[in-house]
This record gives structure tokens, sequence and C-alpha cells, in this order.
């Protein structure tokens, strides 16, 4: 398998762990954004839920479920590890449902055993990158920490909002990742209005934040996801064309362009 460094030819090489910096952000749209842009372009997959909150044990449309039809998935290739009933983060839900969880050190080893079988594993998460997602209240750093103990390339991808506050929200969600020492491959900004609205006197938080989120948190925008987008597979598959798929397709950041230039 591709290490995830600079010059390997597949972003997406290892496992993904998809975060956002908030619940409701868009994750599960970006997910399948990037499932069928990768299934499309023939890389061997698997998406994982480590734990689904706020739906009961027989209800069938959980996030990997919403993958699965959106991305235009075989069946087989979305695994959901956990289910709770109230949507709250996972180590409350399963506090108060007393329900023992996982621990992530054992999300890790399901995650790695996939991960030696397929090109690439994405791995969403739930709510924000330091929710807890066992017992212990251990998440997706401590998760990333045990993939890389076992040799598991791992990378994170932070999902924001396009509006107020998610400057400061999406930097500190990177610093976090960073902290750990673990790789960062950039931002994805979902639900991302039409040129038309974005236009709008309104809208300029938006517009000024687009510009600016690259160079606040010195990550690059992978790509944006327009709103509307988790409507249907069809606008997810016209989505997934603009996804990078390899280190060279990178955008090109603005203070970057200027040393080049």
């Amino acid at each position: 398998m591709t290490p995830r460094v600079a010059g390997s030819p597949s972003l997406w090489s290892g496992v993904t762990i998809v975060t956002g910096t908030d619940t409701d952000v868009g994750k599960s749209v970006v997910t399948a954004v990037l499932a069928a842009a990768l299934h499309r372009s023939g890389v061997e997959l698997a998406v994982v839920k480590p734990a689904q909150t706020g739906l009961a044990p027989e209800s069938v449309d959980g996030d990997v479920q919403v993958v699965e039809r959106l991305a235009g998935l075989p069946s087989g290739l979305c695994h959901e590890y956990v289910r709770l009933p109230e949507p709250l983060a996972p180590t409350t839900a399963g506090r108060r449902a007393g329900i023992s969880l996982p621990a992530v050190t054992e999300h890790a080893r399901r995650i790695a055993d996939l991960a030696r079988a397929h090109d690439s594993v994405l791995v969403e998460g739930a709510g924000g990158v330091l929710v807890g997602l066992d017992d212990a209240g251990r998440g997706l750093l401590e998760l990333a920490d045990a993939l890389r103990c076992r040799g598991v390339p791992t990378g994170f991808v932070v999902v924001a909002r396009a509006g107020l506050g998610t400057l400061n929200h999406s930097a500190l969600t990177c610093r976090a990742i960073r902290g750990r020492g673990h790789d960062l491959s950039g931002l994805v900004i979902g639900a991302v209005p039409d040129a038309q609205s974005l236009a709008g006197p309104d809208r300029l938080a938006e517009r000024c934040n687009l510009e600016e989120i690259s160079d606040f948190c010195d990550a690059p925008v992978l790509f944006t996801v327009p709103a509307g987008v988790g409507e249907s597979p069809g606008r997810v598959r016209e989505a997934a064309e603009t996804v990078p798929l390899t280190y060279v397709d990178l955008p090109v950041r603005a203070d970057e362009r200027q040393a080049l230039a």
C-alpha cells in the first residue's frame, strides 16, 4: 500500500478519516462524494462509520446507507460498527443507553483489516474531532494513533461550513489534528451556495471565508460541495468530478501562486 506522503500517486491511500468542525456540516455527503470519485476511478474501497447515533436499531437509514445510496456503491462496502438511539456524542449516548462501546483500539483493528484488503478506507466520524467514540471518551485522534501503531497510513479531511465562525472552528480542528502528529490532507467546504446566492449582500462572510480559509488553516481546500448535492445520486456523481485523486491534482493556494510568480 502506498504511504500517505507528498509525491504519492494517490491522496487517498490507506485510511482517510472524514471529520468536521461540528455536527451537521455535511460529513456524510462529503464521504459519499469521495466514495463516488474513488469507486468511479477503480479504487477498491471500504467505508466505515464506527459509531452511528440518533437511530433505533431497526432503522435502516444510517449514514453508511446514505453514503452507499448516494455514491452508487455495491452492497458490502460500507460498515457500521455501533448504533445508538439518542442523537448525542457516542460516549454519552452509550452511557445513557447502558451499552458498553468497543474501544477505539478495537475499531482500529477492524479498520486495519479493511485497509489491508482495500486500496482506500474512508472513516466517517461523529460530530467533531474530539468527540468520544468509546466508554473512555477516546475519539478520532486516538483512533488515528492506534492505526499508526498498526502501520496503517492515515490522514484526516476536515469538513467545514462556509459561514460566519468557520475560520476559528476550522483552525482549531486542524491544530488538534496536527498537534497529535497526524497528516491533514486538507479541507472540504460543505453546502456552498450557488454563485447567484453567494453574490448577495447577506453572504459577505461566506465569500470572505471561502477566500481566506485555506491560508488561515494552512491547508488546501480540496474541493467544495454545492448546497443540495445530497439530494440525489446524480448530483453526488457530478460533485465527484471535482475531487482531486493525486497530489499533482491539488489546488494551489494564493500564497503558493505568489511564491511561484
